[in-house]
């Protein structure tokens, strides 16, 4: 009898811009088991606490969205503060035996403020305002930075754009593109 290994169901990428005021967040819509295309719409963007937040995710997509729930949970006990409940968030991550197994990141922010974070409970405060995670990641975060620098692209046109390259490179990451802004 062949032994069946296990994989899990994965989302793919997202990417974050904080510009001139506006804050924009977007993602692909591919979810992978393995080499496999699950499906190709998958909506990977939530606006949180009335609409003042958004948040992506990447990674299992099981664990995706237990970490954004329990995401949500925080924010609002802390009344929409973004950081404090980062940070609330990140320790329990850290601490938290269940919730150190899964394996997503996330990206949230804010008109303020982007924050990454890592499946290891990390807060990361990327210094140029741009922040990505996912297979195609590193593509789409080249590209959002060439554009920041040598266009007059809104925050909306970078993301937009940053993941079509990335869809062109990266074979985990499509062009049905889910697109928010504050």
């Amino acid at each position: 009898m062949k032994h069946i290994q296990s994989k899990s169901i994965h989302s793919t990428t997202v990417i974050g811009i904080l510009k001139d005021g506006k804050a924009a967040i977007g993602s692909d819509g591919q979810v992978t088991l393995g080499t496999t295309v699950l499906k190709q719409g998958a909506k990977k963007i939530r606006r949180l606490y009335n609409g003042s937040v958004l948040a992506g995710f990447a990674g299992g997509t099981a664990d995706a969205f237990a970490l954004l729930q329990r995401f949500e949970e925080k924010l609002d006990s802390t009344r929409g503060n973004l950081f404090r409940a980062v940070m609330d968030f990140a320790k329990d991550w850290r601490t938290d035996r269940y919730l150190r197994r899964l394996e997503a990141m996330m990206i949230v922010m804010n008109n303020e403020k982007i924050l990454l974070l890592t499946g290891n409970g990390d807060v990361v405060e990327p210094d140029d305002n741009i922040a990505a995670i996912g297979s195609g990641a590193p593509y789409a975060l080249a590209a959002a930075r060439a554009l920041v620098n040598h266009s007059t692209l809104s925050a909306r046109q970078i993301v937009e754009e940053s993941l079509r390259i990335a869809s062109q490179i990266c074979i985990y990451t499509n062009s049905e593109f889910t697109v928010e802004e504050l």
